[in-house]
């Protein structure tokens, strides 16, 4: 990876980059309804850090995604079945389940294998971009990040 600081997309093998925000509390999950009509694509926004989940839901949901939300990998991987979204932004540093395990566990699901998965994190060196792409992430955002770049690379991953 050329450029840690710029938006990282894994498209197969290969990374691009991408920039995000801080930390802060926890909260309980939650579902926010598209803005107007039909939602574009369905995403599970997963975050311990509850301004910082509801920041990425509610620049989603502008955008017109339906968006659910899940307060760390466990709560993730216990939603991920009924909510059936098309992207997860998955922060990586949590409590009970990392997003590292959360990733890996989603990709040996059959059901949830194909879901586009966004690592969000502040760590950004080249082993945990590797990491990221032997798990087989979709994106890779470093902290802090730019909410446009993430709106577009969700755009992307859902085929917009």
């Amino acid at each position: 990876m050329d450029n840690i600081s710029r938006a990282a997309r894994v498209d197969r093998a290969n990374f691009r980059g991408v920039r995000p925000y801080a930390s802060g509390g926890r909260g309980a999950a939650a579902s926010l309804a598209p803005v107007g009509g039909d939602a574009l694509a369905r995403v599970l926004v997963v975050d311990d850090n509850e301004v910082i989940r509801q920041l990425i839901a509610v620049n989603l949901q502008l955008e017109g995604f339906e968006v659910h939300t899940a307060v760390d990998g466990q709560d993730c991987l216990d939603r991920v079945g009924d909510v059936r979204p098309d992207v997860i932004t998955l922060d990586v540093m949590m409590p009970r389940l990392d997003g590292w395990v959360t990733a890996l566990r989603l990709r040996e699901n059959e059901e949830t294998r194909a879901t586009k998965v966004v690592l969000i994190t502040a760590r950004a060196q080249e082993d945990d971009l590797r990491r990221g792409r032997d798990i087989g992430v979709d994106a890779y955002l470093t902290k802090p990040f730019d909410p446009n770049e993430l709106i577009v690379t969700v755009r992307d991953l859902a085929g917009l």
